[in-house]
């Protein structure tokens, strides 16, 4: 990028994660250059996936408080989600997602598809999550699941018919963006359709 120079970075914060403040000059269409400051949270990347059963006509979502939520809007703490989870110890994506599904909800997949990448808020965050989806059914559930103590995950699994999901993101039950993101993905490419 030729309008970009003097990017120079402090960190402010390496608790959960690194938070930056990055100061670089821009250059705007009119040709002036600017200083300009922004903070920048890392904490890596990040995978999700929709399990889904087309036999069934149901998909896998997990429920846990999420503190960021709450802070915005206290009546919003207990998030539905896909299942996910970070990117770390320079693993692939799709061994993340293997190992989250096993962990969080209690099915065993041996494959995954990766059907979209996106940022969630790039004005702020580097995370850029890889979003799959899988078919699952009954004889792939190998533990109650619920997330890891060590990580102080308390998951609540649930099941829920794909029409269902689709209206809980028409009555803002579902506000997360990787959860609505999967759940449109399998609607418009009509994945839970039988056969």
């Amino acid at each position: 990028m030729n309008n970009l120079k003097n990017i120079t970075k402090t960190t402010l914060s390496k608790e959960w994660a690194r938070l930056d403040r990055i100061d670089y000059d821009y250059q705007f269409k009119n040709g002036e250059w600017k200083r300009l400051s922004r903070e920048c949270y890392n904490r890596g990347n990040g995978a999700a996936i929709l399990l889904y059963n087309v036999e069934k006509q149901t998909v896998i979502l997990t429920k846990q408080f999420r503190m960021p939520a709450y802070e915005n809007n206290s009546g919003e703490g207990m998030s539905i989600e896909a299942c996910a989870g970070a990117i770390d110890n320079n693993d692939k994506p799709l061994e993340t997602i293997i190992r989250e599904t096993e962990e969080e909800v209690g099915y065993k997949i041996s494959d995954a598809k990766l059907v979209l990448t996106a940022y969630t808020s790039p004005g702020a965050l580097t995370e850029k999550m890889f979003l799959f989806i899988a078919e699952y059914d009954e004889n792939m559930k190998f533990s109650k699941g619920g997330g890891l103590e060590s990580e102080d995950e308390d998951i609540e699994i649930l099941e829920i018919p794909f029409s269902e999901a689709l209206e809980m993101i028409k009555k803002e039950e579902i506000i997360d963006a990787k959860t609505i993101m999967l759940l449109q993905y399998a609607q418009i490419n009509k994945i839970l359709i039988p056969e």
